[in-house]
């Protein structure tokens, strides 16, 4: 079931506008600007538009990263003023230490995030057997002591994401983290997403370039226009959960793609005239 409109506000934006240091600020050139959002508790955005239009800086203000030079940011009701510590996050690298086996890999966040990392020595054999758990949950059973130089690019990548959630978050930030897979591969990994999502109903917020990907996913999908980036649509996903791949070739979803497309290829276009 998606999350309705009575749910609270767990992201909130008030008008957010952000330049990357002062002197900017004041030519008043700014990487994102204007940024009114309210996300409701367990929700799924995508976040789509063209290279450049700001979706990474989006991530920043969102986990505490970067401050805004103006406007407010609320997470689950707090002002957000740092790094926050309730969010997880994964990229399209996955970035995993070669060094360390996956399971160890996927530790990680433990053993450096409070309260865990006081009680990491104490907790080690419970906090191991929640990671080999949730690696298995994503198929990833009987590699949990392999090294990321054993695994495929996709295995990699599942690994991250398991990293991500490991400290079970209440926010999961994904940016363009299936990006560098196969076709196959990355449908695979967008239900196992789907199914982690619909059992644990953490926020999700996936910045994308794949419109199938944020329609397949998101219960509403954001475009972004380009730098200075701010949202010009927010389209409600109205598909019926749980969605299963089949969706993907029904006419009600490729007119959903094909009407994001036409909007982000206006952008695209009106951008090029500015030019």
């Amino acid at each position: 079931m998606s999350p309705t409109s009575t749910d609270p506000a767990f992201i909130e934006f008030r008008d957010v506008w952000l330049a990357y240091n002062d002197e900017l600020l004041a030519q008043n050139h700014f990487a994102v600007e204007a940024i009114d959002l309210q996300v409701r508790q367990g929700e799924f955005i995508a976040i789509v538009g063209p290279s450049g239009c700001g979706k990474s800086t989006f991530m920043k203000l969102t986990t505490g990263l970067k401050m805004p030079s103006m406007g407010k940011i609320l997470i689950d009701g707090q002002p957000v003023t740092g790094p926050l510590k309730i969010s997880g996050m994964a990229f399209q690298a996955p970035s995993l230490l070669p060094w360390r086996t996956t399971v160890d890999n996927v530790l990680l966040p433990l053993e450096i995030v409070e309260p865990y990392r006081s009680n990491f020595k104490a907790k080690r054999k419970e906090y191991e057997e929640r990671a080999r758990r949730l690696l298995q949950k994503v198929g990833l059973g009987g590699y949990e002591d392999k090294f990321p130089w054993q695994l495929s690019g996709g295995m990699q990548q599942r690994a991250s994401i398991c990293r991500a959630l490991i400290h079970e978050p209440k926010m999961l930030l994904l940016d363009e983290p299936f990006g560098a897979l196969d076709a196959f591969t990355r449908e695979e990994l967008w239900c196992i997403l789907r199914d982690l999502w619909t059992e644990q109903r953490f926020n999700v917020i996936l910045v994308t370039h794949d419109l199938r990907e944020s329609v397949f996913l998101a219960d509403a999908v954001y475009v972004m226009s380009k730098s200075p980036g701010r949202f010009v649509v927010k389209r409600e996903i109205d598909l019926p959960r749980p969605r299963e791949l089949e969706v993907t070739y029904t006419k009600e979803f490729t007119d959903i793609v094909l009407e994001l497309r036409s909007h982000i290829g206006a952008i695209r276009q009106a951008s090029t005239v500015a030019a």
